[in-house]
């Protein structure tokens, strides 16, 4: 007697496939831009549902996702690697929308696909970014009574350390080595400024102010709320990043005040 085989399970129907392709879509655009995980998973879930299948599952970590799709009993499984793209509110921003008008069912599969397509990372100019930074580094130097003088540093150390920072970011420097030149020279030239008859009896906190813009506050703060929400490995893997781009401001501000004999921030 020949045995009997049993037939292969039916294929997932195409539009599954489309549905899993725009839920892993809208899932990496958010993570690579700076969503927390809890986000992301909610995100891709509701975007599947509201596009027609039963259900999404994925699994989140710091360089990939794996997503599921049920629907009619098919599985569909899918995986992206993840790349960091930079914070980026914008896109967080717009992909909610776009889940938004999903489930309001003013979107279909096609609309949804132009949608995400179509975003794109907004980008202030870079003058305005240097300006901004470097009132926000003054100002800081002001209020913990830095004096007039000492925010007059900041506002030049700062400015000349974010357009160091611009230029070695457009070159794809490794952010490590990114920040420990960017703290380098904020350090050196606040220091420098500070020897000068002019400003010599400003305060030393104008040292501390001009790092103010390698400080890892958004970082830092999805570890936290990734580890509270129960997605431990995300929140480890952010906050060990966090912590080597802060030892890589101590190094680059270490080495300019010893390379040029520099006093502390007391």
């Amino acid at each position: 007697m020949h045995a009997l085989s049993s037939p292969p399970p039916p294929a997932a129907h195409p539009q599954q496939r489309e549905i899993t392709r725009l839920c892993i879509q809208c899932a990496l655009m958010l993570l690579q831009h700076g969503a927390e995980s809890m986000l992301v998973e909610q995100l891709a879930a509701r975007l599947g549902i509201a596009l027609g299948v039963d259900a999404v599952e994925s699994a989140i970590s710091a360089n990939a996702i794996v997503l599921t799709t049920l629907s009619g009993g098919h599985c569909l499984t899918t995986t992206r690697r993840n790349s960091d793209r930079g914070i980026n509110m914008h896109v967080v921003t717009e992909v909610q929308h776009t889940v938004i008008l999903a489930e309001h069912k003013l979107l279909q599969c096609d609309d949804v696909a132009k949608r995400l397509a179509n975003i794109r990372p907004l980008r202030y100019p870079r003058g305005l970014v240097v300006l901004m930074v470097a009132c926000a580094c003054a100002c800081f130097c002001r209020l913990n009574n830095g004096g007039w003088g000492g925010a007059g540093v900041s506002f030049v150390a700062g400015g000349v350390a974010m357009a160091v920072r611009q230029w070695l970011t457009a070159r794809q420097m490794n952010p490590l080595i990114n920040f420990c030149l960017t703290a380098f020279v904020a350090t050196a030239l606040s220091g420098l400024l500070l020897r000068l008859p002019l400003l010599h009896a400003a305060s030393g906190v104008a040292m501390a102010a001009s790092v103010l813009l390698l400080v890892p506050g958004f970082p830092l703060i999805n570890a936290v709320a990734d580890m509270f929400k129960g997605h431990v490995n995300t929140g480890l893997a952010r906050w060990a990043m966090a912590s080597l781009l802060t030892l890589a401001t101590c190094i680059g501000m270490v080495m300019a005040m010893a390379l040029f004999d520099l006093p502390g921030w007391a």
